[in-house]
């Protein structure tokens, strides 16, 4: 447990929330952590932010759970009342985090050219490459086994989880989180075909990541090919996710694992990409516009809102049948329109050889 942990009371107004005490409950207890409410123990936190969930609220061994006013009316343990529980817990969860902690200083078995720049406040791992005129700011984590190439920069406070490679010409903002194996700033998906072979585009630009952003494990953001791949500020990347040559990304945009951009799509701001999403080269996507897991965007889309692509899934045997017909819609949508036409034809014959006394 880490020392200084809050107490209940402590908690609460870290949190801004309203204490209402279960009977025989201590404000003074200190918790030791967070737990789902199925698993929590009399000693740790929950929350409640879905009504999927509401039905393990009753049986909760929570010492307290963090819900809106409403379902504190439920609560058979001491409520921490917020507005929005995911919030709260969002917050909470800053407390009680784990991941360990490094000490200024640079590792012996770390490599740093004479010309980079480390901060003294910096820490660079064991096993870390920091190659010529790299910067690394002040508190920057740099883990063990990272590359950080030729004139790249590394912003004040960001943390390189262990094994991250970020090539030469890319720069990363403050307060970034970048996780395990992801790869910033290698060689775009660039070949021009002659003569049966393919002739290698060299890719002249870097990747330029804005403040506050996180990405994912076995994540890779390639360099621009003219230009820079430019990651906008509070954006969040999941893991295993393809971001191709010169895409741009807008602030506090969301992608979701296994999605991917090819080369030089622009995202705006605020979007959610959804798991398995893809995105096609050179379109643009409006502010605000969510794309639902598995979806092929294949042109640009103006207007903000939900766009969805793709067939939901069904039992083997209707998904084949309906696979069959998918291949007889044009075939259907061409005899339909003839047999518009030939209804169009019959009953323009028929409104001709009707007398006009029986029309009227």
């Amino acid at each position: 447990m880490k020392t200084g942990q809050p107490t209940l009371s402590q908690l609460a107004e870290v949190l801004g929330a309203e204490l209402r005490l279960a009977e025989g409950a201590s404000e003074s207890l200190v918790p030791t952590g967070l737990n789902t409410l199925q698993d929590a123990d009399d000693l740790e936190v929950s929350f409640l932010a879905s009504a999927n969930y509401r039905r393990f609220l009753a049986s909760t061994r929570a010492c307290a759970v963090l819900l809106t006013a409403e379902q504190a009316e439920s609560c058979p343990v001491t409520a921490l009342v917020v507005a929005n529980p995911y919030h709260a817990f969002a917050l909470a969860t800053a407390i009680y985090d784990k991941t360990p902690q490094y000490a200024a200083g640079i590792d012996p078995s770390a490599s740093v050219h004479p010309s980079a720049e480390v901060h003294p406040s910096a820490c660079i791992g064991p096993g870390v490459i920091i190659e010529a005129h790299a910067k690394v700011a002040a508190s920057a984590v740099i883990g063990p086994g990272c590359v950080v190439g030729e004139g790249s920069e590394i912003g004040a406070r960001s943390r390189l989880f262990p094994n991250v490679v970020v090539y030469h010409g890319c720069f990363i903002g403050a307060d970034c989180t970048v996780h395990s194996n992801t790869v910033i700033g290698a060689d775009g998906f660039g070949f021009a075909p002659s003569q049966g072979q393919w002739i290698k585009i060299h890719q002249l630009g870097g990747v330029e990541i804005a403040d506050e952003v996180e990405v994912g494990a076995c994540t890779c953001i390639d360099r621009g090919a003219l230009g820079n791949t430019v990651i906008g500020r509070g954006v969040k990347i999941d893991n295993m996710v393809q971001i191709a040559h010169n895409v741009r990304i807008g602030d506090y945009t969301a992608m979701a694992a296994c999605s991917a951009v090819a080369g030089s799509a622009v995202i705006g701001k605020h979007c959610t990409i959804a798991g398995g999403a893809g995105i096609v080269g050179h379109v643009t996507i409006a502010d605000h516009t969510h794309v639902t897991a598995r979806s092929l965007v294949t042109k640009s889309i103006d207007e903000a809102g939900s766009y969805s692509s793709g067939t939901p899934f069904s039992d083997s045997r209707s998904w084949r049948r309906n696979a069959v017909r998918f291949g007889q819609l044009d075939q259907m949508a061409r005899r339909l329109s003839e047999l518009e036409k030939t209804l169009a034809a019959n009953l323009g014959r028929a409104d001709e050889s009707t007398p006009q006394g029986e029309q009227e």
